[in-house]
C-alpha cells in the first residue's frame, strides 16, 4: 500500500491505493503520524482521502479513518473521502460509516 500527501485546491489530499486493512492500517497511521505537522499546522480546512485505488476496506481501515477523523477535529479540520469505489462505497453504507465521514 502506497500513501501520498499533497495541498490542492485548499486542501490536503492523501492517495491511499491498494487495501486498507488490517496490516496495512498500520503503516497509514505511522503515514499520519509522521505527517502530523504539515497536516495540522497547514491553513487548509479540509483534509481529503482520495480512494481512486483503494480496492478493499477492512473495519480496521475504518477504525484509522475514525482516529483520523477525530484527531483532525480537533484542529477544526474536515475530513472528505473521495473518488470511492463501489466496493468501498458498500462498506461504508452496510457499516454506517458514510454518515460518519463525508463523502464527495
Amino acid at each position: 500500500m502506497n500513501f501520498n500527501l499533497e495541498k490542492n485546491d485548499g486542501k490536503i489530499i492523501i492517495t491511499l491505493d491498494g487495501r486498507l486493512d488490517t496490516v496495512n492500517s498500520v503503516s497509514f497511521n505511522e503515514f499520519i503520524e509522521a505527517n502530523k505537522e504539515e497536516i495540522t499546522s497547514s491553513a487548509e480546512a479540509t483534509v481529503s482521502l482520495n480512494f481512486k485505488d483503494l480496492e478493499y476496506i477492512s473495519s480496521a481501515g475504518l477504525r484509522a479513518l475514525l482516529a483520523l477523523k477525530k484527531y483532525l477535529s480537533q484542529f477544526g479540520k474536515t475530513l472528505v473521502v473521495e473518488n470511492i469505489n463501489n466496493v468501498v462505497r458498500e462498506v461504508f453504507e452496510v457499516t454506517g460509516f458514510g454518515k460518519i465521514v463525508k463523502i464527495d
